[in-house]
């Protein structure tokens, strides 16, 4: 099959370029411009990861369905003596124009209560240090699509408010306002996204151009992989798009998406370009006419090189590919629709890196003809020869990896108990892990609507949004005498009057802690949970959409666990022809993840790296952020882990002892491992520079990750522990043993 497709693209490699051309491009447009006039980043969405069919998820719905009411736009004043006089004035003229505003409700604000500034109504509007107030304007309800142009208007003109003040109020001379929505916080959240995205892609990918010609030693070499990297950014952002009309899709899951797509089309582009330079100098060194069987009426060394290429690095890739698909879908497994959307778009993007890799580079390779077997300009600079002889692509078994692979052999006990006493200390802050469904935290500590919260939250008490809701069906004399008694519990700092909406009662309950999502919050909604009133009731607020997220996960997580590690377990046995291997192989990769996860912590939870990373600390990591973690990290690691294997099985097909095919295999993929990992370390990193707190999470966790991964683990544990089992490594059961060779899959 791989000696085909490699003969395949030989025969057709500009129609293949071209292909994928037209794909890109498509991708890109449809991204950015949408199928009907909305792109990718107006069709995503944001919000609270609420789980179908939870308690929490019930109580948002009945408050949205039930409103009364469409968006309300909030201005907040900061700068004046909220109790001026000609601030009276002032917005009396402002008020006249925000009624004249059609669809739109009379404006509020402490002005335009008959009763004065000292009426209770008033002064909960009022700022707690008199410098400043709150107005809004609610937007009527049942408007379809004028509801968002309506808004907007009313916004426009709640955003000149201050500069009025400024020019008419003597007091006002530093007036500042903030105007507020949930439109406007999801514009801001995918607005940041955008942005990150494009700071993630300008610092990522000319670094890891860098990288690439340090390990090729030329720019020529180094730019085929960049071919597939640019092909699954353009053709995953169209996948996305499309997966949008199927399913929500939040915002931040098209940077976590596209920084997977990015790394591993790069990984995979590698590996393709180092085994055939290699193939090609095995080729051109040994002067033989290939057989006419693999010619495609062009050079028959290149493709010889291309379909021997093919056969060995097509293969290992596709192992490595459905290896991470299959660590992916576990993430299908879930209920919650942002694990699931993650889920789809991650299988969506490395379809298409194992696609460009297996099809793009190779004829973008074969365009080069011989090439690359030839110096790069670069060797003939003095200064850079010398480094590119220790970086660039070797051909001897002899080097720095296979001399540490001896080492390791020679040692592999002390190595096994010192590098696992490390892992293991790494992962100790793993028993602190708190989970969190963060709100408008993630976002970065300058954002407007961050600041909007907080001033809102510390200025106006009154005001504030209550940490837990309750919806109740019942009538409000009820609810009310209910509710009474939810000042006695623990942690109730106020119990707002139950309010009317349809024909449910609404409950604010607030508690001790600013901390929405705090342990004692969390408390709370557990002891709520447990009373049993007369009327059917539910609890929402970000502490319980995080009590029923992690329900959603335990629920489930066995089930994607089983799937995950039979599915592997028959993978790697398909490639190996060993069950001793495939098991070693799961141990060594979770007590990688549980390492990496362990930093993951340390820096974020206990944040020991916000003044490096530039974050705020919200005492936990955020509950999609885990699970993805371990999906993507597993998988990555799978990546590497087959790339190793490959090779090692490979050499020892070929007649190598077990320790021989160890140490030449480490020589000959190690060097592919670390180059990769290095890269994309640097892709990972790219994204850390952005503001949203999850992507920086995801992008430090990946990245550490793979550090991890490709190092101690691949370079030091693995060849060891296989270096102690011996020949037990190509262990299996005589009917597993038959059923393999009956298979073949072998180079």
């Amino acid at each position: 099959m791989f000696n085909s497709l490699g003969r395949g693209v030989a025969r057709h490699p500009w129609i293949t370029v071209a292909a994928w051309l037209v794909l890109t491009i498509v991708g890109f447009s449809f991204a950015v411009l949408g199928l009907r006039g909305d792109g990718l980043f107006d069709r995503v969405t944001t919000g609270a990861p609420l789980v179908p069919g939870s308690d929490s998820k019930r109580a948002a719905d009945i408050l949205s369905d039930e409103r009364i009411l469409g968006p309300r736009i909030t201005l907040l004043v900061e700068g004046v003596d909220a109790r001026d006089p000609d601030l009276v004035a002032a917005m009396a003229d402002i008020n006249r124009d925000l009624e004249a505003i059609p669809d739109a409700q009379p404006p509020v604000d402490p002005y335009v209560i008959p009763e004065g500034l000292d009426d209770p109504r008033a002064a909960a509007m009022i700022a707690a240090d008199g410098r400043g107030f709150v107005a809004y304007v609610d937007v009527d309800a049942g408007l379809g699509d004028q509801e968002g142009a309506t808004a907007h208007t009313v916004a426009e003109r709640l955003r000149d408010v201050p500069s009025e003040l400024r020019a008419e109020v003597p007091s006002a001379a530093r007036a500042e306002g903030i105007v507020s929505s949930n439109a406007l916080i999801v514009s801001e959240i995918t607005d940041q996204v955008r942005a990150d995205l494009e700071t993630g892609e300008v610092f990522s990918l000319p670094v890891a151009l860098l990288v690439m010609v340090i390990v090729f030693g030329g720019f020529l070499a180094a730019g085929m992989p960049m071919f597939g990297a640019f092909a699954s950014i353009g053709a995953g952002l169209g996948a996305l798009l499309g997966i949008t009309y199927v399913m929500d899709v939040d915002a931040s899951v098209v940077n976590v998406v596209t920084v997977l797509g990015l790394g591993l089309s790069i990984d995979y582009g590698l590996l393709v370009v180092s085994r055939y330079r290699e193939e090609l100098h095995r080729l051109v060194a040994a002067g033989a006419d290939p057989p006419a069987a693999v010619r495609t009426g062009g050079d028959g060394v290149v493709d010889a090189a291309l379909v021997r290429t093919m056969s060995t690095a097509g293969r290992t890739i596709t192992f490595s590919a459905l290896t991470v698909a299959i660590a992916i879908s576990g993430l299908l497994v879930f209920r919650p629709p942002i694990l699931r959307s993650i889920g789809a778009g991650a299988l969506a993007v490395v379809l298409i890196a194992f696609l460009t890799a297996l099809t793009l580079v190779p004829a973008v390779l074969h365009l080069t003809g011989r090439r690359l077997a030839r110096p790069s300009r670069l060797a003939g600079v003095p200064g850079i020869r010398r480094m590119l002889a220790r970086t660039a692509d070797v051909q001897s078994d002899d080097g720095a990896l296979a001399r540490l692979a001896a080492w390791v052999q020679r040692r592999p006990w002390p190595v096994l108990i010192g590098t696992s006493a490390i892992l293991l200390v790494l992962a100790a802050p793993v028993l602190s892990l708190q989970m969190r469904n963060t709100g408008l935290d993630l976002l970065p500590r300058d954002s407007d609507q961050r600041a909007f919260v907080t001033a809102l939250g510390e200025q106006y008490p009154a005001m504030r949004w209550p940490q837990i809701e309750i919806v109740a069906k019942a009538d409000p004399a009820t609810a009310q005498a209910w509710s009474a008694a939810l000042n006695g519990l623990d942690h109730v700092e106020q119990v707002d009057a139950p309010q009317q909406t349809g024909e449910y009662v609404a409950i604010g309950v607030h508690t001790d802690s600013p901390d929405a999502g705090g342990p004692e919050a969390v408390a709370l909604v557990h002891e709520i949970r447990g009373l049993q009133p007369d009327f059917q009731m539910w609890v929402g607020g970000q502490a319980a959409g995080q009590i029923d997220f992690l329900d959603a996960l335990a629920q489930r997580v066995w089930w994607a666990v089983a799937i995950v590690v039979v599915a592997v377990l028959a993978l790697l046995f398909l490639m190996t022809g060993s069950v001793v291997i495939p098991i070693k192989t799961l141990l060594t990769n979770a007590l990688s993840l549980c390492a990496s996860l362990g930093v993951l912590v340390w820096a974020f939870q206990f944040g020991h790296l916000q003044g490096v990373l530039g974050f705020t600390p919200v005492g936990g990591i955020e509950t999609y952020v885990v699970a993805l973690f371990v999906a993507f990290s597993f998988g990555l690691a799978m990546d590497y882990e087959v790339f190793l294997l490959a090779r090692v099985k490979e050499l020892h097909d070929s007649g190598l002892s077990n320790d021989d095919a160890i140490r030449i295999g480490l020589q000959r993929s190690g060097r592919i491992i670390t180059s990769a990992a290095a890269i994309i370390i640097v892709v990972f990193a790219g994204f850390m520079l952005g503001e949203l707190l999850v992507i920086k999470e995801v992008g430090f966790a990946l990245a550490v990750a793979v550090a991890i991964d490709a190092t101690i683990v691949r370079l030091l544990l693995v060849p060891a522990t296989m270096t102690l089992l011996g020949n037990v490594n190509w262990w299996a059961p005589k009917p597993l043993r038959r059923l393999y060779d009956r298979l073949e899959f072998s180079h």
